[in-house]
């Protein structure tokens, strides 16, 4: 079955929950999602575009293993396992209630002994948190680093709990820069909706380290980065 491992609270995860005190940001989220994991994956493949593509590109080895960060609902997840089917998957969220749902989407696929499941944060992300002492050959981040405050520390985090040839992968929202001005007004009212806000910083300093492969979709929307995760922060 899944592992559910319940881990300190300390650092929160979200953007638009950042003004909440450390200690109270977990039961945030998890108001949050309470009702929103029920149509998450409905209501997202609308506008989290570039997540396939990513998929498609983390060309995973026989045994490697992979770890997502903000892995939500297992959607993700379930669909590289089925596209690696000898590769070892592990995810983390910070939402005990988005783990429910992941939970239950995991079982129903039949892959509870290829997904492992653990509740904590981004910042503290280690192969122990596991109950593993093997390093990860890839980390993806799949629109959750924009909703991690300490994002640097995410990275420096997963780059220490990758192997020596490991990758880091991302996708997240652009800065919008290509889109018109309506457009962009709407897409940013969509988003508020399910308290999400785009972070211009993310991409800048993507675009200023040249040292990943970094690929831009229409209208500067979102964005996919590949990189060793040593050569990052």
């Amino acid at each position: 079955m899944a592992a559910f491992m319940s881990m300190p609270a300390g650092r929160p995860t979200e953007n638009a929950l950042t003004d909440a005190p450390a200690e109270n940001h977990a039961a945030l989220m998890d108001q949050v999602y309470h009702h929103q994991r029920y149509v998450y994956d409905l209501t997202r493949k609308y506008y989290l575009f570039g997540r396939d593509r990513l998929i498609r590109e983390l060309a995973l080895r026989p045994g490697d293993r992979l770890v997502e960060v903000g892995c939500g609902t297992a959607r993700n997840l379930i669909r590289i396992a089925r596209r690696y089917p000898q590769a070892h998957l592990f995810g983390l969220d910070a939402s005990q209630e988005m783990l429910k749902t992941a939970g239950e989407a995991v079982r129903r696929a039949g892959l509870q002994t290829r997904i492992r499941l653990v509740h904590g944060y981004a910042e503290d992300l280690s192969p122990a948190m596991f109950g593993e002492t093997e390093a990860f050959d890839a980390c993806i981040f799949s629109y959750s680093l924009s909703m991690i405050p300490d994002w640097k520390q995410a990275l420096r985090a997963a780059s220490a709990a990758l192997s020596e040839t490991g990758r880091i992968h991302v996708v997240d929202f652009g800065d919008l820069g290509g889109l018109s001005r309506a457009g962009r007004a709407i897409l940013l009212a969509w988003l508020r909706l399910f308290h999400v806000t785009p972070r211009v910083e993310l991409l800048r300093a993507f675009e200023r380290d040249t040292s990943g492969s970094l690929r831009l979709l229409p209208g500067r929307y979102a964005f996919l980065l590949t990189s060793r995760g040593r050569d990052l922060f």
